[in-house]
């Protein structure tokens, strides 16, 4: 009888992407990162798959993937983002996939996800459906091969969901210790109560359900999954493992396993270092001969069910009154005011329900002339979204068109389905999680709303969103300020609406700044420059051009004329409008040149005016991103100047700032602002060199004590951790390199003696790969000069990054 241990993790971040944009556009409370995908996968995704065991002496004695020995799965919408931004994070999630398949009977550890993180027993059964085929077609185009098993988002589960699932062809889902109500041996007629999270974990169970079709379910343990989660047991490595033997109980005279289940954002994201204790723990297992680590797959395979399960009808793991969470205020909650409520989740899910009716059979009527089975299309059309190419959406229309399609017919297809894309997406789970209607997550559901509407009126019409908002009136936000969903779907959807109008609004204004050429991807459109005149009078720039912008999603295409006028500073003015033909556009071309030689600015606002109607162009034209880029630009003199004044009057009033330090007086402000700006942005500059001014450095640090100036230590230790890597890759690209050498050996020095921890998991990695490869020769990289002194060198860098030198192993 085999004792045998499970880890599984929940990987998932909501889609963040700008719905027009299809991008994860910035986010200030991700700094010093882009964004909060970023920032967790630096924290969790990504150590997850190099994850540090220790040796006795605190040092990285082995780096290991953690994902090819745990099951896991990864929200599609995230391994997308990842796929495309952190490319070494996803070939790790890979590579441990297929680690696990040879380690584990071939059984992959990594299973599926329903698509959009949608509560299936509130989604119909068309939305249910395409959600568990979409999850599954997504897991086989990354993994390369078929899922067994699929994670249920927040684990909700009905009879309606399992159904799907058996349908679907998947093996087993996991469940939460609270969703079973009752259970009996398999061909028995006596079930036994196991309501209250009474079920026994340790084995699977199967659920026979009304259309014959089976499907075997694991449940977790609860209370250990509790204790990893929320309970501080990733602190010790020892509990830890301690904790899940004690599931096991040898009266059970049978094979056991013992599993959890958590988000996988627990291991380092939310407990800082907790891959490095769910590494120790699996290394300890796979040396101890009486308990064994397995996945799912696997088990299930060795250990049949023997015993079925009758499920609880609408729970979930992460609420306590089943699926209320998503649909009432139920009391389930994150965060906020005691006296807050959560009455806008019912308004606003029959307000999406009413959107999503309502447009369901306009896509059948409007799609039926074009598709063979517009609701197969529709399952069919995660192979596009997976993969836009356009020889592979054009694969797709073929397969499920009635014949050729026209340009655009094409257009009006992927509208469509485009159409149902963010019908589901506006179901997000995230959008009702958490305690006010205003929160960053229910506002991404709203807009997603939006997008459905901008779609349905451009293909069946207006009319939709008045109704919309009539429904999201009653949603009420605890935020005096917002008032309603009404109100919040005005500022922060309606506002947001990208047409390709807006695009090449966007694109005249940036032209100001940056040199662009003849092609230029905008997100996910393409824009091609026609024809293009810019002219400079001092500050002054003006812009006047024709371009074709190009949406890559639905393939409408439109051209535009445009002007623009930038005046300094953030003085921007001028219009977009289609492109009415050579002869009125070498009008506005004629007519806005002229004046710019005189500098007769007052004469070109008024011919823009005239030829746009209406001036809409200012710096919110650009897209976010963009957007900071540009005022980073303009302000590029400006704040120089600025730093240089402080540089300046801190340099001629320093002896007298530290007279006051000496006597115990305090700065008056003007001056102790003047040192906090001047040291800050003189260690900024100091630690982007790759030839580290160590002195220098040493010496702020010293003024910057003695002044009692407080350090921006997020961004000082973000900007020198990347210099640490920068010249790190640079080492192992050029591994006999003695300048190199020195750099790393003086930069991981300072790192170690900086009053801010500077993250060097990065340079960690790079230093452990290159050590590997002494191990291998058995020798330090050496060109025949100095080999003792290179070898203390790599020894001494080993020591500073705690990695193990290769002679040094006990």
């Amino acid at each position: 009888m085999e004792e045998l241990i499970c880890i599984h993790c929940h990987f998932y971040q909501p889609a963040r992407e700008n719905p027009w944009l299809e991008t994860v556009e910035l986010q200030d409370s991700a700094h010093p990162y882009h964004d909060w995908n970023e920032r967790i996968t630096a924290e969790s995704y990504a150590p997850n798959g190099a994850a540090r065991i220790l040796d006795d002496r605190g040092r990285i004695g082995k780096i290991v993937n953690n994902y090819a020995r745990i099951s896991f799965n990864f929200g599609a919408t995230l391994l997308a983002w990842m796929e495309e931004h952190s490319p070494d994070t996803w070939a790790a999630i890979r590579e441990g996939d297929a680690e696990s398949q040879k380690v584990y009977g071939g059984h992959g550890s990594a299973i599926a996800q329903a698509h959009s993180h949608v509560i299936l027993p509130l989604a119909n059964d068309r939305d249910r459906r395409t959600q568990v085929i979409w999850g599954l077609r997504d897991f086989e185009l990354r993994f390369g091969r078929p899922s067994e098993g699929i994670w249920l988002p927040e684990t909700a589960v009905d009879i309606a969901t399992l159904e799907a699932l058996a349908e679907a062809g998947i093996a087993f889902t996991i469940l939460a210790p609270n969703q079973a109500n009752a259970v009996r041996e398999i061909g028995s007629e006596e079930w036994l109560d196991v309501s209250g999270s009474r079920i026994d974990p340790t084995m699977p169970y199967r659920a026979f359900l009304p259309s014959g079709r089976t499907i075997d379910l694991f449940f977790y343990d609860g209370p250990i999954s509790r204790a990893v989660a929320f309970e501080g047991l990733l602190s010790n490595g020892e509990s830890f493992l301690d904790r899940l033997m004690s599931g096991f109980s040898d009266e059970r005279g049978r094979s056991q396993l013992m599993h959890i289940a958590t988000d996988g954002e627990t291991y380092g994201h939310h407990h800082p270092h907790g891959e490095m204790a769910l590494a120790w723990l699996l290394d300890r297992l796979e040396r101890d001969p009486e308990v064994g680590i397995t996945n799912y797959g696997q088990f299930l395979e060795d250990h049949p069910p023997t015993h079925e399960v009758q499920i609880v009808e609408y729970s979930s793991w992460s609420c306590m009154h089943g699926v209320e969470r998503w649909r009432s205020d139920c009391g389930c909650r994150t965060g906020g005011s005691a006296e807050w409520s959560q009455a806008w989740r019912g308004p606003l899910r029959d307000a999406l329900d009413w959107l999503r009716d309502e447009i369901s059979p306009k896509f059948e009527e409007l799609a039926s002339p074009y598709l063979r089975d517009p609701w197969a299309a529709r399952d069919g059309y995660i192979d596009v979204i997976a993969n836009r190419a356009p020889e592979n959406v054009d694969r797709f229309l073929s397969n499920h068109s009635k014949g050729e399609l026209s340009g655009d017919e094409t257009v009006t297809v992927l509208k469509l389905l485009e159409l149902q894309r963010f019908a589901m997406l506006m179901y997000t789970s995230c959008g009702w999680f958490f305690n006010e209607l205003s929160g960053i997550e229910t506002v991404q559901v709203i807009q997603y709303a939006a997008r459905v509407i901008q779609l349905a009126e451009e293909l069946f019409g207006g009319g939709l969103e008045e109704e919309l908002l009539g429904r999201l009136e009653k949603a009420k936000s605890n935020v005096p300020d917002h008032q309603s969903g009404r109100i919040i779907y005005e500022k922060f959807a309606r506002t947001a609406r990208v047409d390709l109008a807006r695009v090449a609004a966007h694109y005249a204004v940036s032209s100001l700044f940056e040199d662009y050429g003849e092609l230029l991807d905008i997100y996910c459109y393409e824009v091609e420059r026609e024809d293009y005149q810019k002219h400079e009078a001092g500050r002054a720039k003006l812009a006047v051009g024709r371009v074709r912008v190009v949406s890559r999603i639905t393939r409408e295409a439109r051209r535009f004329s445009f002007g623009v006028l930038y005046l300094g500073d953030l003085n921007v003015t001028g219009g977009v409008r289609d492109y009415r033909g050579d002869e009125a556009y070498q009008t506005l071309v004629e007519e806005m040149m002229g004046p710019i030689y005189d500098g007769d600015f007052p004469a070109i606002i008024r011919r823009l005016d005239r030829h746009f109607g209406k001036l809409t162009f200012s710096m919110k034209s650009l897209f976010r991103d963009e957007q900071r880029k540009i005022l980073r630009l303009i302000w590029d003199a400006t704040l120089s100047e600025a730093e240089s004044a402080y540089r300046n009057l801190y340099d001629r009033y320093r002896p007298l700032m530290r007279f006051h330090e000496d006597l115990f007086v305090p700065l008056p402000s003007v001056l102790r602002i003047t040192a906090e700006a001047a040291i800050n942005l003189n260690l900024a500059h100091a630690l982007e060199r790759d030839d580290l001014p160590v002195s220098q450095i040493e010496s702020l640090l010293r003024e910057a004590k003695l002044a009692a100036v407080p350090l921006d230590e997020a961004s000082l230790a973000y900007s020198f951790q990347r210099t640490v890597e920068r010249i790190a890759g640079q080492l192992e690209a050029s591994p006999e390199s003695p300048l190199l050498l020195q750099r790393l050996d003086a930069a991981v020095t300072l790192a170690n003696e900086l009053p801010f921890n500077v993250n060097l998991w990065k340079v960690q990695n790079t230093y452990y790969r290159l050590l590997l490869a002494v191990r291998e020769s058995a020798t330090v990289p050496d060109n025949g000069n100095g080999s003792a002194q290179r070898r203390e060198l790599y020894r001494s860098i080993a020591q500073k990054l705690s990695v193990e030198f290769p002679d040094e192993s006990a």
